[in-house]
């Protein structure tokens, strides 16, 4: 088997050497010629069924060349048969949800908090027809019911980079099949079907494109379960566009690349973040007590590029203090990001529930990017130190308990 470098760089390009190009062409056709109205008929309904290829394309809604090589080489990197790609991560959670109960006459969702805000809304509004149990991750099997449909975990957990067990969680959902997503983590430092997760979600948005400027979503399963997907993708017309499917393939071949670098990076901010008089609790897998379950190592091959911190004084003024850092929610981005949780990201998920899985008010959220470290850390520290130093000075420095250690790593 090939090494996760090349995997990146050549996977989803094998037709390549039989079209006679070198760089994946994008095929941005509505519509394909069908000549043979039977046959086009026959294809049409071999995609309805859930078929990942026919003898035509017949219609862009039902199939894409461009997308198809994306969803062939993500498969490759998380080790899954398939994948299935759609318009937004959210398009693709909502598939997710919906083949797993409405397709399958089920009506209950388990969820471990914290999620993307994103993703906690949906699950918590009814607009899927579902009502959801949150759950810690050490009590799933207490919540599962005859009528649950679906586990949803995210590890690392965004925004405060909780780490779960995922075989753990698996084991406590029994026959009730589990989603992870693992946009953090990314298939270069973690790949959850290998654990026993049904779905491995990515927000495509973040580090598979990897450069701010493509929007999709992809789920990495079996086969049996990518044909439910494609089934709920083709009715609700939740496809990609040809362009963003081209734009993640490239980005894949990348990605080892940037995640490594961004992680070294990480690495040291979050050591300098913690030593910070203006800064409480960080959050950050590398950290000395992070990963009491032994995880890095074991399900993670690294603590990824993203961390949170609390800070002393309010989190938006020390964001308002910042130069080169972009104030902006995403992340996996080739530059810095930072955005605060409870205001932008989580602001729809009830206060009180934020606190309860540990997303403090005071949290900030930094996905660190390719900049030079020490530029980096400038730029932070200059934010901090002047909200620091418009202070008093016997200002105590929060404790671990002011950002307690998630139970889900217990």
């Amino acid at each position: 088997m090939a090494g996760m470098r090349t995997t990146a760089v050549h996977g989803g390009r094998e037709d390549l050497g039989a079209l006679g190009v070198h760089a994946a062409p994008i095929d941005l056709s509505t519509t394909y010629p069908i000549p043979d109205q039977a046959a086009g008929g026959e294809a049409l309904q071999s995609f309805a069924d859930g078929a990942a290829e026919a003898a035509s394309p017949v219609y862009a809604r039902l199939h894409n060349p461009t997308v198809a090589r994306f969803e062939r080489a993500l498969a490759r990197l998380e080790g899954t048969e398939q994948a299935v790609a759609f318009g937004s991560g959210m398009a693709a959670v909502t598939a997710v949800v919906q083949a797993a109960t409405v397709l399958r006459g089920k009506s209950h969702v388990v969820a471990v908090r914290p999620l993307y805000g994103g993703t906690d809304h949906l699950l918590s509004s009814g607009l899927l027809g579902v009502r959801t149990t949150y759950a810690t991750a050490d009590r799933v099997a207490d919540a599962i019911t005859p009528d649950t449909g679906l586990v949803v975990l995210e590890t690392p957990a965004n925004p405060n980079l909780d780490l779960a067990d995922i075989a753990a969680v698996v084991a406590g959902a029994g026959t009730v099949p589990v989603m992870v997503d693992n946009t953090f983590a990314t298939p270069v430092l973690q790949n959850p079907a290998a654990h026993g997760a049904a779905y491995v979600l990515h927000s495509g948005t973040k580090y598979l494109g990897g450069h701010g400027d493509v929007l999709g979503g992809v789920v990495a399963c079996d086969a049996e379960r990518a044909g439910a997907l494609r089934q709920v993708r083709i009715v609700t017309g939740a496809v990609l566009h040809p362009l963003g499917g081209y734009l993640m393939h490239r980005g894949l071949a990348t990605l080892p690349l940037r995640v490594e670098a961004a992680q070294r990076s990480a690495v040291e901010i979050a050591r300098r973040l913690a030593e910070h008089p203006a800064v409480g609790a960080v959050r950050h897998p590398s950290l000395p007590g992070a990963d009491p379950a032994g995880l890095l190592g074991r399900q993670l091959r690294g603590p990824g590029a993203v961390l949170a911190f609390t800070t002393r004084e309010n989190p938006t003024d020390v964001v308002r203090g910042l130069g080169l850092i972009t104030p902006a929610v995403s992340l996996g981005s080739v530059d810095t990001l930072i955005e605060h949780p409870a205001g932008l990201t989580h602001r729809l998920v009830p206060s009180a529930d934020r606190n309860a899985c540990g997303v403090p008010e005071n949290l900030l959220r930094l996905s660190v990017g390719l900049e030079d470290v020490e530029d980096i850390w400038e730029d932070l520290d200059k934010a901090l130190s002047r909200e620091w130093n418009s202070c008093d000075l016997d200002y105590v420095k929060a404790s671990s308990s002011d950002f307690p250690l998630s139970v889900h790593n217990l």
